[in-house]
């Protein structure tokens, strides 16, 4: 046996034992993979190694956009921010069918874009929206299925924390980029839920007769455009180049706790030592995340693994379709037992040399594996998204999961057109000359 199959084989054994047996999930990357260099070198320098590559994985400028984004969600969950983009949402539904569910789903993409969490969203939405769809006669699994479904748009359109994780490892692509790659995909998504919603909605009667008054009307966008304006500040400033990423989390931080401390004046003073401690401690498990995912990256270049199973696929067939629909399936079984970040940092490197033989953009493969990933997040046993919308919900798992089924089906349509057709991931970004 080769040494690359060897060290691929302790860290895939050892990884799922350890797993199964309830390690965290950051601990058994760094045993399994300090294991798989045992092959190679003693154990003494095994753990030295990898000790050194973890402060290496981490000491990357771009890592300090990660902390300041997730402060920057924090601090517009507490915001009243999600009040102010419901009653835009529900402006712009209208009195289409199933307008509430509807809300639920703009409000989502509004919400995750600006917070860049799927279950942020799912929870203020939830919580919100889900109370006043049961009082207007909604089912609540209905309902319940409509947040949960919708929730992870706000990780395709950005910023997005796991877009800048993926531009870490993938080598260095570009971080606009890929917040631009995302929006299409974001959207469609969205879009194809809202459809299922009109149907649905339809045949079982759901209808809004809420109006808005000509007042009522301009008072709601005038208090959303402080929000907005959030999403236009930070991603313009990106894309015309006036600051990096990194540069426009922190403009992110202090626009929104400005805007929730002096506009809305819906923080206190006093609250932000327990947000910046939630920040941290959120912060804390992805960066050590992302160190002991370092060892493994290392020890794949070094054992040249990635080549291994480019060249296993590529035996399987060498069509196009094929290969990336097996990406797929792999991706989607990967993503219902396993966190984004750490899925991310594990398979970019064993999947991006395949795609890249494919003749694949990087940027490209990116949204593919994060839109998979996503889908994860909603999905049993590990979704996260999924849990946080059953409990806000006030539902059962295997209650929702019945209705879920057909959102599933128009988010896989999604996916295969994101992954069959470049051109959604990669027009924003060819426009904007990032390809």
């Amino acid at each position: 046996m080769s040494i690359a199959a060897l060290s691929g084989l302790i860290i895939l054994v050892l990884l799922v034992i350890m797993l199964v047996a309830g390690v965290p999930i950051a601990v058994a990357l760094g045993i399994s993979s300090v294991c798989a260099i045992l092959p190679v070198m003693d154990l003494d320098v095994a753990v030295l190694t990898g000790a050194q590559r973890i402060f290496s994985g981490i000491s990357v400028f771009s890592l300090l956009a990660i902390p300041f984004f997730i402060l920057a969600g924090n601090i517009m969950n507490k915001g009243g921010i999600a009040v102010r983009l419901i009653n835009l949402a529900k402006l712009l539904t209208g009195r289409a069918p199933g307008a509430l569910a509807q809300t639920n789903v703009i409000a989502n993409m509004l919400f995750g874009s600006i917070s860049g969490s799927g279950t942020a969203a799912a929870s203020a939405m939830g919580s919100i929206i889900g109370p006043i769809e049961k009082d207007e006669g909604y089912d609540p699994n209905f309902s319940a299925a409509v947040n949960i479904a919708t929730a992870p748009t706000g990780l395709l359109i950005p910023p997005s924390n796991v877009m800048i994780t993926f531009s870490l490892v993938s080598g260095g692509t570009s971080v606009a980029a890929l917040f631009m790659a995302g929006y299409i995909p974001g959207f469609l998504w969205g879009l194809a839920c809202m459809l299922v919603v009109f149907f649905m909605a339809k045949k079982r009667g759901y209808r809004s007769t809420q109006k808005f008054s000509t007042k009522e009307k301009l008072d709601i966008i005038v208090q959303a455009i402080p929000c907005l304006l959030l999403i236009v500040i930070v991603i313009g400033g990106i894309i015309a180049g006036i600051f990096t990423a990194t540069e426009g989390s922190v403009v992110a931080v202090v626009y929104s706790l400005l805007l929730s401390l002096f506009g809305y004046k819906s923080i206190k003073i006093r609250e932000l030592p327990k947000i910046l401690k939630e920040s941290a401690e959120m912060t804390g498990i992805i960066i050590f995340l992302i160190g002991v995912s370092s060892i493994m990256s290392w020890i794949m270049a070094f054992t040249n693994i990635p080549a291994l199973v480019s060249a296993g696929l590529l035996s399987i067939s060498n069509n196009r379709i094929v290969i990336l629909l097996m990406i797929n399936v792999i991706l989607l079984v990967v993503g219902t037992f396993m966190d984004m970040t750490p899925a991310c940092l594990i398979f970019t490197p064993i999947f991006l040399p395949v795609c890249s033989a494919l003749g694949m953009s990087t940027i490209h493969f990116g949204i593919m594996m994060i839109f998979n990933l996503c889908i994860g997040t909603i999905t049993p046993p590990v979704g996260t998204t999924l849990f946080v919308g059953v409990k806000v919900g006030g539902v059962k798992i295997e209650s929702v999961i019945k209705p879920l089924l057909v959102y599933f089906a128009a988010i896989f349509v999604v996916l295969l057109l994101v992954t069959y057709v470049p051109q959604l991931s990669l027009w924003l970004p060819g426009l904007m000359g990032y390809v």
